[in-house]
C-alpha cells in the first residue's frame, strides 16, 4: 500500500501558469506569453521587459524567444514611447524593428530609420514616411539604397539639409561607395528646384562634369 505521505503535492497554480514553464507545452506556452504581453496595459510590465538584457546567444532556444516576446512589447502602444525608441535605435532584429516602423509615433518611426541594421527594404519604405524627419533619417542611413537616394535627391520636399548630405555623397560622404550611382544622386540635388544656392555653388565645383554642368547651369553660367 502506498504512503500518502509518498504522494506528490499538486503543483501549485503559480507553477502551473508559470509564464517560463510548461516545458511539456513550449510552444503554446509561447503564444500565450506574447498574447499577453502585446494586449498588456501594464506600462510598468512593458517598461521591464523592453529593458531586459537579451539573453546568451548560445541558448539559442531562450535567445529566440526572447525576441519574439520582445516583437509583442514593441507592437504594443501601452509600452511607454522612451522604451519603443530605445527598442528602435538598439534592436538589429527584422520582426523588431518592422512592428516599430509602423509606430504611431514618428519619433519611433524616426529611430527605426536611423537604425544602421536595418534592411534596405525597410529603411526604403521609411524614405516615403509622411512625416519627413522619418524621411530625412531614412535618406541619411547608409543602408538606404541608392534607388531611394536618387529619388530623395530628386525629391522638390526633401528638407535643405538632407539635399546637403546627398549632395556630398561619394565626395565627402561615403567615399568608397559606387562612383556613378552617387554622382548620380549628386546631380539630381544639383537639379532639384529647392536646393539651397550655397549647396549648388559647392556642385558647380564637382569633379565630375555631369554634376558640375548641372549646377552650373542652375547658377546661370
Amino acid at each position: 500500500m502506498t504512503n500518502p505521505q509518498d504522494q506528490p503535492e499538486p503543483e501549485s497554480q503559480d507553477q502551473t501558469n508559470d509564464d517560463r514553464g510548461e516545458d511539456h507545452k513550449p510552444h503554446e506556452a509561447l503564444t500565450v506569453f506574447y498574447e499577453r504581453l502585446r494586449h498588456s496595459i501594464d506600462a510598468d510590465e512593458l517598461h521591464e521587459f523592453a529593458r531586459r538584457p537579451l539573453p546568451d546567444r548560445a541558448d539559442q532556444a531562450a535567445f529566440s524567444r526572447f525576441t519574439a516576446l520582445l516583437e509583442a512589447v514593441a507592437g504594443n502602444g501601452h509600452t511607454p514611447v522612451e522604451d519603443r525608441i530605445f527598442l528602435a535605435e538598439t534592436m538589429p532584429f527584422p520582426n523588431i524593428l518592422v512592428k516599430l516602423s509602423q509606430d504611431a509615433d514618428p519619433k519611433v518611426r524616426r529611430a527605426v530609420a536611423a537604425n544602421r541594421d536595418d534592411k534596405n527594404w525597410l529603411v526604403g519604405l521609411l524614405t516615403k514616411d509622411e512625416d519627413p524627419q522619418v524621411r530625412a533619417a531614412a535618406l541619411l542611413n547608409p543602408m538606404t539604397s541608392w534607388k531611394m537616394r536618387l529619388e530623395g535627391a530628386q525629391d522638390p520636399a526633401t528638407d535643405p539639409d538632407t539635399l546637403d548630405y546627398l549632395a556630398g555623397l561619394g565626395v565627402s560622404e561615403e567615399k568608397d561607395g559606387p562612383m556613378i550611382l552617387a554622382s548620380m544622386v549628386r546631380r539630381a540635388v544639383a537639379l532639384n528646384p529647392t536646393t539651397p544656392e550655397e549647396t549648388i555653388r559647392t556642385l558647380a565645383r564637382d569633379d565630375r562634369v555631369e554634376v558640375a554642368h548641372a549646377a552650373q547651369e542652375r547658377l546661370g553660367r
